[in-house]
């Protein structure tokens, strides 16, 4: 379920159909017994009742792994058997288990850096992607403040990155990175982090924005001096949709104390 479909059975790949495989990923999402109507009725929406039952029946039927789903006529219900493995499951665990890594503990992240099935479209499936998707998130984050403050920096900067390149526009994750660069001792990076975040929102709004990282930065006559000695680097224009960026000739990106001034 983590960053795309895969479905095995004593250790071999199984394939299934198109609308199997929604079938059997509806049911991950959601492990609890799940209303045949409610379910057909979620995986074709727009569909009659009638037939959206039709092409559950169909799409269950197509299922044909042994001991995989525990269908209860009487009720009208089905859900996955529990003993089936589930990743997201898994990376649930983890997200609850975050708060009592201590300080020093390696935790092993791989489950929390990457979505619940990205590609998919459906309206059912991007609910509980971006639920998952704040809670990871959430949990990179605080790890990352916690392994800073137990000096374990770069497990801290790491994970903090991660957490950035899963949301850019994310201020709680570029405040995590940034703490992390300042705990390290390396303010370049740190005031790197803060002018990229920066760029990025100028790119999105088309002018000079506020956020909550100016704090981290109070006013210094150093600022200027440290950007001085930061190599340029080639940058992308990110935007949101039907906005573009304009950078006027002989616009300033840095100043000192960390304002951002509109170009002229």
């Amino acid at each position: 379920m983590l960053g795309s479909f895969t479905l095995t059975h004593d250790g071999v790949a199984v394939a299934l159909g198109v609308d199997a495989r929604r079938v059997v990923a509806y049911l991950a999402v959601h492990r609890r017994p799940q209303p045949l109507a409610t379910l057909a009725a979620d995986l074709w929406a727009g569909v009659e009742s009638g037939a959206a039952l039709r092409l559950l029946d169909e799409a269950l039927a197509d299922v044909d792994v042994p001991g995989l789903l525990v269908v209860d006529t009487l009720a009208g219900t089905v859900v996955l058997d529990s003993l089936v493995s589930v990743d997201l499951d898994e990376a649930m665990a983890l997200v609850r288990l975050i708060p009592e890594v201590a300080a020093h503990e390696v935790a092993d992240t791989t489950l929390l850096r990457a979505d619940v099935l990205p590609s998919w479209t459906a309206p059912w499936i991007a609910v509980e992607r971006e639920r998952f998707r704040q809670l990871r998130l959430n949990a990179l984050e605080d790890l990352s403040l916690r392994y800073s403050a137990g000096g374990d920096h770069e497990q801290a900067v790491a994970l903090a990155r991660i957490a950035v390149n899963a949301a850019p526009s994310r201020e709680n994750a570029r405040r995590a990175l940034i703490e992390a660069h300042l705990a390290q001792g390396d303010l370049a990076a740190a005031i790197a982090e803060y002018d990229d975040y920066q760029e990025l929102l100028r790119s999105s709004v088309g002018g000079p924005v506020g956020s909550g990282l100016d704090v981290l930065f109070p006013p210094s006559p150093a600022w200027p001096v440290v950007r001085g000695f930061r190599p340029t680097a080639p940058r992308s224009a990110v935007a949101l949709p039907g906005l573009r960026a304009v950078r006027t000739p002989g616009s300033r990106r840095l100043v000192a104390g960390g304002s951002i001034p509109s170009g002229r």
